[in-house]
């Protein structure tokens, strides 16, 4: 267990409770970052979170731009999250670009960030 390390990013003490199960709050995200020579090292809440956003949209463009394969499914977390699945607006879920290239298909809803050029959704 890592006891009060720096946070690379920003400095801010972190206490990891990656020796009991269930209980780090890492592991609640995508595990899409890289591996890191400095296994001594954990991120603050909120440098993970913005951390993890920037490696899902480097993924996500590689994707696209098919330098990539599609293998989000190993990177399934058990629930859904703000932020990288979906964002609220006006009320409503907005699904991201992580969001349906996990769901692995077009769904034909005419997603606004459909990554899959919209194949499925009906021509009126």
């Amino acid at each position: 267990m890592l006891m009060n390390t720096p946070c690379p990013k920003c400095g801010k003490s972190v206490s990891c409770g990656a020796d009991q199960p269930g209980t780090c709050w890492c592991a609640a995200y995508p595990s899409i970052m890289p591996l890191s020579e400095e296994v001594d090292a954990c991120y603050c809440p909120n440098c993970l979170r913005d951390e993890v956003i920037e490696n899902i949209n480097r993924y996500v463009e590689e994707v696209k731009s098919g330098k990539r394969e599609n293998d989000t499914a190993k990177y399934a977390t058990p629930e859904a999250q703000e932020g990288i699945d979906y964002y609220m607006e006006d009320g409503l879920f907005v699904l991201t670009e992580w969001f349906h290239l996990k769901r692995g298909r077009c769904c034909g809803s005419g997603c606004r960030h459909c990554p899959y050029d919209h194949v499925n959704v009906p021509k009126n």
